[in-house]
């Protein structure tokens, strides 16, 4: 398998590296949409979030608070936006975490996307229908 991220994780790769443990490791990301915006990865490879087993994903986010908030000290911001994408929109098919340092009027409009409204709460509760659906399909030994 060759991964940019576990290369990286592993040294093999450089990166600017902020942070690093056995959970995860944090580096500058090479298209930054601010300077100091970070990339919080796992050291295993897990592709999406919801490959990541649910007794790790507590303390991978743990690092990802961390990093939250010394770029936010660090880069002298008011706050951070803090994503993942899972599979869309996804450049390295490794979990990465953006921690990015945020300013009021920074050019940001909420999310990178146009936003849109439901069709009514009809619309609305028929949504939530097909996510309350789904949750009921997870098997017991999976944590919620």
């Amino acid at each position: 398998m060759s991964c940019l991220f576990c290369a990286i994780a592993a040294g093999r790769e450089p990166a600017h590296r902020v942070f690093g443990d056995e959970v995860a490791v944090a580096f500058l990301d090479v298209r930054p949409l601010f300077p100091g915006h970070v990339l919080v990865v796992p050291r295993a490879h897990h592709a999406t979030l919801t490959d990541v087993p649910p007794a790790d994903v507590g303390p991978l986010f743990a690092r990802v608070r961390l990093l939250a908030g010394a770029v936010e000290r660090g880069m002298a911001a008011a706050g951070t936006f803090v994503a993942a994408n899972n599979r869309v929109s996804q450049s390295v098919p490794h979990l990465h975490v953006h921690v990015v340092p945020r300013n009021p009027k920074d050019g940001l409009r909420g999310f990178f996307w146009p936003r849109t409204r439901y069709d009514g709460d009809r619309d609305a509760e028929a949504a939530a229908d097909r996510v309350r659906g789904a949750l009921a399909d997870i098997p017991p030994d999976e944590e919620r």
